[in-house]
């Protein structure tokens, strides 16, 4: 639809959803082969929309150099209005989907590594069984990431720990697992149960690199306990590696109870020890932009996952 550029006889010309797309993504990435490659388009093709899209507009939007890309100060403007228009026509096809079935198309979701290996199992047995017509696809990232992701409109769905405390978005509880200790075998902690949480401020322990939600989590059960300062000499960018660390009597550790089984099952140099109640613990839940279109699908969704969660040692809210 034309719309009337304010004289007789004339119409302004609109921009297509391409060429938003493309100009979207350079004001990203300020790079036109990132940007290319981000939205599966072809170098040229891309900033030939972008340049039709300042034509359509008649101002520029982009200023070219032969080392970086760099807004204009009209650029800046136009990349947030296109930007929300993108927003509202995913917002737009995501409701015509939802109408048209339930449970049926794509679904993005994504996972945190310290959730992921343990309880995509019982998610995709239950998705297998349950809602075959839908087309989960999973994305582990980390926290921040899938925020952004969530946010932007590139996922759908996250699978994390929480609170996270951000605005837009809705969480959807899931389960509560605690906490465990897990040290060599000749640790004077090693196996023993009801652990109090003081012990923490005497031990060497290991942690996950930056970014991942669970070291944050441990640092505040540090904290907690009255410790202020963990020096940090050793990291891991997993639990696999971490747990393997522990075995090989650089410190200890602490894993959330659902992957006990699986990391500690790699290594006979491991014990596992248990807190005292109230044990630290974690909050696990679903995620999603406040007011998605497919909301009473996550909330199906929870409830079945909370009812095939039986085997696992959580808490299930």
């Amino acid at each position: 639809m034309a719309v009337s550029s304010g004289k007789p006889g004339l119409k302004r010309r609109q921009p297509s959803l391409a060429q938003l797309r493309a100009f979207a993504a350079v004001a990203e990435h300020l790079h036109f082969r990132d940007a290319a490659a981000a939205i599966g388009m072809s170098q040229p093709a891309l900033s030939g929309a972008v340049s039709a899209l300042e034509e359509t507009l008649g101002v520029t939007l982009v200023e070219r150099t032969t080392r970086k890309v760099l807004l204009s100060p009209a650029g800046e403007r136009i990349a947030v209005r296109a930007r929300a228009v993108l927003d509202e026509v995913g917002a737009l096809v995501e409701d015509a989907e939802a109408v048209r079935a339930p449970f049926t198309g794509v679904l993005r979701l994504g996972v945190i590594p310290t959730v992921a290996p343990y309880l995509l199992p019982t998610l995709l047995r239950l998705v297998h069984d349950r809602y075959p017509d839908l087309d989960l696809q999973v994305h582990e990232e980390q926290t921040s990431s899938l925020v952004e992701g969530v946010t932007a409109g590139r996922l759908d769905l996250l699978l994390l720990a929480v609170p996270l405390g951000v605005p837009g978005i809705s969480e959807i509880p899931l389960f509560d697992e605690d906490f465990v200790l897990v040290t060599p075998l000749d640790h004077w902690l090693g196996g023993r149960e009801g652990i109090p949480r003081e012990a923490l401020r005497e031990l060497n322990l290991l942690l996950l690199d930056e970014g991942h939600c669970l070291r944050d989590q441990a640092l505040d059960i540090c904290r907690e306990a009255g410790r202020d300062d963990v020096p940090v000499t050793t990291t891991a960018a997993g639990l696999s590696t971490l747990v393997q660390l522990v075995a090989g009597g650089l410190g200890v550790t602490l894993l959330p109870r659902t992957a006990v089984s699986v990391e500690t099952s790699r290594s006979a140099q491991l014990l596992t020890g248990y807190f005292a109640e109230p044990a630290p613990s974690r909050r696990v839940a679903f995620a999603m932009r406040s007011g998605a279109a497919r909301s009473a699908e996550y909330e199906e969704l929870a409830a079945a996952l909370r009812g095939a969660l039986g085997g696992l040692p959580v808490r299930v809210l």
